[in-house]
């Protein structure tokens, strides 16, 4: 029996499964959300509330998720 073994990227795994991914980003930007505005009221214990590292971090993420997904419907758009 001979087994052929392919190496999973995950940019391959991406194209295939586009509607997939596209959902656990969803799912991690509205978990970012959901931290940033328990970081900015003051929900999470040790982190002072306001503008906190927290914050701009899950904003800067939740950014980045967002450029990531409009890059990707360009792109699609295009072909």
């Amino acid at each position: 029996m001979v087994l052929i073994y392919k190496t999973i990227y995950l940019f391959d795994w991406q194209f295939y499964h586009r509607k997939f991914m596209a959902k656990i980003l969803e799912l991690i930007g509205l978990g970012l959300i959901a931290i940033m505005f328990a970081a900015f009221v003051g929900f999470i214990p040790g982190v002072e509330n306001g503008l906190s590292p927290v914050f701009w971090i899950c904003a800067g993420g939740t950014l980045a998720i967002i450029i990531y997904r409009k890059k990707l419907r360009d792109k699609q758009e295009t072909k």
